[in-house]
């Protein structure tokens, strides 16, 4: 199955497009599992001014209902799309402590999003991640069906933490915890191709380890802007990990 689980509409931020125009997008370039995974933040709060308000932490009683309308809506679109391509109910969670006390960016500590088909977890190697390092706590406090790590070194994080890839791909994979490839080459991200992905797709070394473990891989385009989509680049490196016969999040 070709996948893309990665890609943002207008709940996001820094996204522009209607969820229906990214997926016809998809539909076009030959996806046939095609996440939308927008930001929590720009779900959460709904407005860019109410998030940059100072007054920002008055809002967390209207956060989980704007995560359950999120949630409706792209429902919604699956449905709507159902014959044509399926489409997962996605979500990108920023795990960044900024030092506020109703920390902006990450996840409120009561709001739900077990919900959610998978969550991507962004930034679990800084130093300022609520994570501390330790995914597998923070996939359990989120409580998808699966969990991706997205944007992230992660032979470089094990490393930092001292332990064995093999093992932590592992239990990654006993824990249907997920690594995401991120494929993007946009204008959003100034054409930068993420290190990490093309180390791993050139080194036979890491892939042997990641596929002995069992560990599963996405491909993500992380789109923002439909014009910038490359469904070719997707296929491109879904067919890379089929080859190496490591299989993706939602593959039987």
């Amino acid at each position: 199955m070709i996948q893309d689980l990665h890609s943002h509409t207008y709940y996001s931020f820094c996204g522009r497009d209607k969820p229906e125009t990214i997926v016809e997008a998809a539909i076009s370039g030959g996806i046939q599992v095609f996440g939308i995974s927008d930001h929590n933040y720009g779900i959460g709060y709904g407005r860019l001014d109410v998030f940059q308000s100072p007054d920002a932490p008055r809002f967390r009683d209207t956060y989980e209902r704007m995560l359950g309308r999120y949630y409706d809506h792209i429902n919604l679109i699956r449905e709507k799309y159902k014959d044509r391509i399926e489409v997962k109910r996605g979500i990108e969670i920023c795990t960044l402590n900024d030092g506020v006390q109703f920390t902006s960016h990450s996840l409120p500590d009561a709001a739900d999003v077990s919900y959610f088909d998978y969550c991507l977890l962004e930034n679990v190697d800084s130093s300022i991640s609520v994570t501390g390092g330790d995914i597998f706590a923070y996939a359990k406090r989120c409580g998808t069906p699966a969990v991706g790590i997205a944007h992230t070194d992660l032979f470089g994080h094990i490393r930092a933490r001292g332990e064995d890839p093999y093992d932590y791909f592992s239990r990654m994979a006993d824990e249907n915890i997920f690594w995401e490839m991120n494929v993007s080459y946009d204008s959003i991200h100034n054409y930068r191709v993420h290190g990490y992905m093309t180390d791993f797709f050139a080194d036979p070394e890491k892939q042997d380890i990641v596929r002995r473990s069992g560990v599963r891989v996405s491909v993500g385009f992380d789109g923002h802007r439909v014009e910038d989509y490359l469904p070719e680049r997707v296929r491109d490196y879904n067919a890379k990990l089929d080859a190496m016969g490591i299989k993706k999040p939602f593959d039987n």
